[in-house]
C-alpha cells in the first residue's frame, strides 16, 4: 500500500527534490511576474466593471463620474506600488506587511496584518475562480448550472500544480499570463488608434440599451456615498500588490532589486490596462447593471431584458467593439481572460504558504506549516488555503457578487498598517544616519510611505463604510477569530518551551535511572524529555547506546551537535542526513541497517513524547512521533518505547475516573458478584 500511495503521489506531484536544490527553484523576473502579479493583473478584468455596476444604480447619468472614480483608483494604485518598492528594499526577508508591522508597530499589529492577509488570500482564490467560472459559464451551460462544483474542481487542479513547486507552477502559468497582458494591451492600443487617430466610432453590443435606476432622487450625501462605494469596488484592482513583498526570498539575486523592478512593471502594466479598458468602455457605450437585477433593469427596445439575458463582461464588450463580433481576436481575449482569472488564484497559492511558514516559525501557527514538502513548496499551507477557498465557494455558491463584498477589506488593513510601520522605520533610521545623501533618500522614502498610509487609510474607511452591511462584516468577525487563535497557539508554545527548558548546569539524574534496557534514543532538541529518555536508556545498560537525530536543516543540526558537546552528555550523537527533509525514512533505513548487520539482535527505539490534556494540543504535538511509531511497529525485531513527559495541561486528567469496562455496569438493586479472593 505505501508503494502504491507513493507512486500515485509521484505521478501527480513529481519526484522529490533535495534541500540543496532550493536555489534551482528561485525565480527570474520573467517568471516572477506571472507568479506574483497574476492577481493584480487579472483585477483589471472586473474592477472597471464594478465601478460602472455601482454607478448604474443611480442611472446612466452617474457614468459621468466614472473617469474621476477611475482616476482616484489609479492614484491609489501608483501610490501603493511606490510604497511597496520601499518595503522590499527595507525588508527583503519575505515577511512583507507582517514583518514590517511587527518590527515597527509591535506584535499585535503584526498579527492583525497576518490575520487580514490570510483571510484575503483565501478570498482571492474564491473570487478569482468564481469569476473565471462565470466567463466559462457564458458559453458552456453545464458550467453555469454547476458553478460551485466546477469552481472546486478548478481549485483542486491549481492545488496539484502548486504542490509541484513554485518554479514549475510559475513556468506553467507564465504563458497564459503573458498572453492575457499582450491581448489586452493590443486591444487597448488598437482601440485608441481607431478612436483617436482614425476617428472611428466604437459601438459596444449594449450601446443602445437603457438602465433603470434602482435609486432615484438621491440627496447629495447619498450620491456621494454611492460614488465612494463605486470607488471602493474599483479598488479591487489593487489586490495582489502585496504578494511581491511577501515573496522576495523566491527571487534570484539581487533579490530586493529584482522584486522592486517586478513590482514596478506590474504597476505600470496594471494601470495601463485598467485606464484603457474603462476609457474604451465609456467611449463605446458599455452598459452594465447589478447582475441580480439585470433581467429587469436592463431595457432593450423598450422592454426588460428578461431572465434569459446574459450580461457580457466589460472586456468582452470592449473587445467586440474594437475587433468586431465573432472575430478571432474577440474569442482570443475572452479565452485568455477566463484563464487569467483562474490563474489569479496562483498569487494566493504563493503568498499564503510563505506567510503561514513565517507565522509557524514565530510560533503563531502549528509548526507543520513551516515544513517544506517533497517539491520544496510549503505543502501544508497550500492544502489549507485550498480547503478554505473550497468552503467559501460552496457556502456562497460561487457567486462573485456576494464574494466581492467580502473582498479587499483585509488587504487595505495590511496596506495601511504596513505604510504606518514604514514611516516609523524611516524615522528610526534617520536618527542614526548622518550622511546627507542617505538622509535625503530616507526622507523621500518616508514621504512616499506617509502619503501611501494616508491614501490606503482613507480607502479602508470608505470600504468599511460602504461594504460593511453588504457582507464585509464577515471579514471583520473572521479577522479577530484568527487573531485570537494565533495568540492562543503562541501562548501554548511559549508555555511548553518554558516548561521544557533545561538549566545550563542540568545533568542526567543518576538516581532516577529505572532498571530496564535500551539501544537508540531519538533526539530533536535538548530539553527535559530528551534528558529523561537518555536517562531511561542508560538505566537499561544496553550493549550499545547512541542518540540519533535527523539533519533536516544543516544549521540546526550543527547547533544541536555543538550544544550536545558543550553540555558533555555521555552518549554519542549521530546525525542522519536527510536531503529531502524527511524524518521517518532516514530513521527507518538506519534501523534496518542495524538489523541487517546483526539479525539476531533486537533494536529498541525510544521516542520522547508529550502527554497533553486537551484534544487540540494533540494537533500541535507528537505528529512526527505518531508517524514514526506507525512505521517502526511493522519492522521485525524492532521494539518501540514511548518515553512520556507530562505537560502541566495533563494534570487535569489525573483525577478523572476510568470508564467502566464492557459488562461492568451494575444493575440497580443488585450487588456485584464477588470472587473467592474477595475482589469484585
Amino acid at each position: 500500500m505505501p508503494k502504491a500511495t507513493d507512486l500515485t503521489k509521484r505521478l501527480f506531484i513529481g519526484r522529490a527534490l533535495r534541500s540543496t536544490q532550493l536555489h534551482e527553484q528561485l525565480l527570474p523576473k520573467r517568471i516572477a511576474l506571472p507568479v506574483f502579479a497574476s492577481d493584480a493583473l487579472s483585477s483589471v478584468a472586473y474592477a472597471p466593471q464594478e465601478i460602472l455596476v455601482i454607478l448604474s444604480l443611480a442611472g446612466l447619468s452617474f457614468y459621468n463620474f466614472s473617469p474621476w472614480v477611475a482616476g482616484g483608483v489609479v492614484v491609489v494604485m501608483l501610490t501603493v506600488v511606490a510604497s511597496y518598492r520601499q518595503n522590499v528594499h527595507a525588508y527583503p526577508g519575505g515577511g512583507g506587511d507582517y514583518e514590517v508591522a511587527t518590527v515597527n508597530l509591535g506584535r499585535n499589529a503584526g498579527l492583525t496584518v497576518a490575520s487580514a492577509l490570510m483571510v484575503d488570500y483565501v478570498l482571492t482564490v474564491a473570487v478569482s475562480v468564481a469569476n473565471g467560472v462565470d466567463y466559462v459559464g457564458a458559453t458552456i451551460p453545464y458550467v453555469a448550472t454547476h458553478k460551485p462544483l466546477v469552481a472546486i474542481l478548478i481549485v483542486a487542479v491549481l492545488t496539484l500544480v502548486n504542490l509541484r513547486g513554485i518554479r514549475e507552477s510559475g513556468v506553467a502559468f507564465a504563458v497564459p499570463t503573458y498572453a492575457f497582458m499582450a491581448a489586452v494591451l493590443v486591444m487597448v492600443g488598437y482601440g485608441f488608434f481607431r478612436l483617436f487617430v482614425l476617428g472611428d466610432e466604437l459601438r459596444a453590443p449594449t450601446a443602445d440599451y437603457q438602465i433603470v435606476a434602482e435609486q432615484t432622487n438621491l440627496t447629495s450625501f447619498a450620491a456621494a456615498f454611492l460614488i465612494l462605494r463605486a470607488f471602493s469596488s474599483g479598488c479591487a484592482a489593487l489586490t495582489g500588490v502585496e504578494a511581491i513583498s511577501n515573496g522576495v526570498p523566491a527571487f534570484r539575486k539581487p533579490k530586493s532589486r529584482n522584486a522592486a523592478r517586478t513590482l514596478l512593471m506590474m504597476g505600470l502594466i496594471s494601470v495601463t490596462m485598467f485606464t484603457g479598458i474603462i476609457t474604451l468602455g465609456l467611449a463605446s457605450g458599455v452598459k452594465v447593471a447589478e447582475p441580480a437585477y439585470a433581467h429587469r433593469d436592463v431595457i432593450i427596445d423598450g422592454h426588460p431584458a428578461g431572465f434569459d439575458y446574459h450580461q457580457q463582461p466589460i472586456i468582452a464588450q470592449v473587445s467586440e467593439a474594437v475587433f468586431g463580433s465573432g472575430s478571432l481576436l474577440f474569442f482570443a481575449i475572452s479565452g485568455v481572460t477566463a484563464l487569467i482569472l483562474f490563474l489569479a488564484a496562483n498569487t494566493a497559492f504563493n503568498g499564503f504558504p510563505v506567510l503561514g511558514s513565517i507565522l509557524a516559525q514565530d510560533r503563531f501557527l502549528p509548526r507543520q506549516l513551516h515544513t517544506r514538502g517533497d517539491r520544496l513548496a510549503f505543502s501544508n499551507g497550500i492544502l489549507i488555503l485550498a480547503a478554505g477557498a473550497c468552503l467559501l465557494l460552496w457556502g456562497f455558491q460561487a457567486d462573485v457578487s456576494r464574494l466581492l463584498n467580502l473582498y479587499i477589506v483585509g488587504v487595505f488593513v495590511s496596506f495601511t498598517l504596513s505604510q504606518i510601520g514604514m514611516v516609523r522605520h524611516w524615522t528610526r533610521e534617520m536618527r542614526t544616519q548622518t550622511e546627507l545623501k542617505a538622509r535625503l533618500h530616507m526622507q523621500r522614502s518616508r514621504a512616499i510611505n506617509f502619503f501611501g498610509g494616508v491614501m490606503t487609510g482613507l480607502v479602508l474607511v470608505v470600504v468599511l463604510l460602504t461594504k460593511f452591511t453588504h457582507g464585509a462584516w464577515i471579514v471583520c468577525v473572521a479577522m479577530p477569530v484568527l487573531f485570537a487563535m494565533m495568540k492562543g497557539i503562541h501562548r501554548h508554545y511559549e508555555k511548553v518551551a518554558r516548561e521544557l527548558a533545561v538549566d545550563e548546569d542540568a545533568e542526567i539524574d543518576e538516581s532516577m535511572l529505572p532498571a530496564r534496557n535500551h539501544a537508540v534514543v531519538l533526539v530533536s532538541k535538548i530539553h527535559k524529555p530528551t534528558l529523561r529518555a537518555l536517562a531511561y536508556a542508560r538505566a537499561t545498560r544496553p550493549s550499545t547506546l547512541e542518540a540519533v537525530t535527523v539533519g533536516v536543516e544543516g544549521s540546526e543540526a550543527r547547533a544541536l551537535q555543538e550544544e550536545w558537546e558543550r553540555r558533555g552528555i555521555p552518549v554519542p550523537l549521530k546525525t542522519l542526513d536527510s536531503p529531502y527533509r524527511e524524518i521517518t525514512r532516514p530513521i527507518l533505513e538506519y534501523v534496518k541497517s542495524r538489523r541487517r548487520r546483526s539479525p539476531r539482535d533486537v533494536v529498541s527505539v525510544y521516542i520522547p513524547e508529550y502527554v497533553v490534556g486537551s484534544w487540540w494540543e494533540h494537533i500541535l504535538h507528537n505528529q512526527s512521533a505518531l508517524r514514526l511509531k506507525g512505521r517502526l511497529l511493522f519492522q521485525p525485531g524492532v521494539m518501540v518505547i514511548s518515553v512520556p513527559w507530562q505537560l502541566h495541561s495533563s494534570d487535569r486528567l489525573k483525577g478523572r475516573p476510568e470508564p467502566f469496562a464492557a459488562g461492568a455496569v451494575r444493575r440497580p438493586g443488585r450487588k456485584a458478584a464477588r470472587h473467592d479472593d474477595g475482589t469484585a
